[in-house]
């Protein structure tokens, strides 16, 4: 991606070296139980949404997140200064976008942790890989997930990882405009198979966010260099649910998928990309995903 030392989002709280966990103390009591381990490792390997974890509570031993003090990006950390280029360039991608419909929007917090972190929606883990807390609107990640995503996923490069910020910031998007809240209460009054059908509806409409964020950023800033929509397709297919399954047991079952298949996840990224219109990310409305 070409950012030309853009500017750096204020909004990026690192908290990796703020004691245990990369960041933040508890009020309340309780440490990170066994179970929450457990429930990161499915949630990664079987490509279960985190916030199910982390709004569960189990293993958190409940209590109340609060915010170490945030320190500087060092000014050699280049890949820490990378994710606070693109987070900025998302701010203004979707501050255009919203005002363009009338409305404000509030750019969420990105923070930077290490291990384990606390969030408003529980004990946030690297393994759950970067999660959305809507509770506290903020975006975490461990940036050793990027490792994972170029060797583990065979998914390198710098627009994969910009991909990942932009699939969470359309979380984030979601969540500003009422869509997640609503599925959340739809959720909770069906099966758990339809419940399923309905998070991988959520979480195609933020592949498909994140294609309108790069649409609009390349429009107006130029960023995209060749190779990089390859780069972003391969992310998308390689966290799609039937190949993290089949790594992961040897098989895939439809009706678990909470994120959507691999072919998916790249047709609803693309779609975004090429249309750059959020009307083209009704993944509720559309009869085949």
């Amino acid at each position: 991606m070409r950012f030309d030392n853009g500017r750096q989002s204020d909004n990026v709280e690192d908290r990796r070296r703020t004691g245990f966990g990369g960041g933040g103390r508890r009020v309340g009591r309780g440490k990170i139980g066994i179970g929450t381990i457990v429930l990161a490792l499915v949630a990664m390997y079987f490509g279960v949404d985190p916030s199910v974890v982390l709004n569960s509570g189990i293993g958190t031993g409940g209590g109340v997140a609060v915010n170490a003090p945030s320190q500087p990006i060092p000014a050699n950390d280049d890949q820490a200064r990378f994710v606070s280029m693109v987070l900025a360039d998302t701010e203004d991608t979707w501050h255009a976008l919203f005002q363009q419909g009338g409305e404000r929007y509030v750019a969420p917090k990105l923070v930077l942790f290490t291990g384990a972190t606390q969030t408003a929606c529980g004990t946030g883990q690297a393994a759950m890989g970067p999660f959305y807390c809507p509770a506290d609107q903020k975006v975490y990640i461990d940036l050793s997930f990027y490792q994972d995503l170029a060797t583990r996923f065979r998914a390198p490069g710098d627009f994969a990882q910009a991909y990942v910020i932009g699939h969470e910031v359309g979380h984030h998007v979601q969540n500003l405009l009422g869509i997640s809240g609503k599925v959340q209460s739809l959720r909770q009054r069906v099966s758990e198979s339809e419940g399923n059908a309905l998070s991988v509806r959520l979480e195609l409409q933020a592949d498909c966010f994140s294609g309108v964020w790069a649409h609009h950023a390349d429009r107006a800033r130029q960023v995209l260099e060749a190779g990089d929509v390859d780069e972003g397709l391969a992310a998308a297919a390689a966290t799609g649910d039937d190949r993290l399954q089949k790594q992961a047991r040897g098989y895939a079952v439809p009706d678990s998928f909470t994120h959507g298949s691999s072919a998916q996840r790249v047709r609803w990224f693309k779609r975004g990309l090429e249309s750059g219109s959020t009307q083209a990310c009704d993944t509720f409305s559309a009869s085949s995903l």
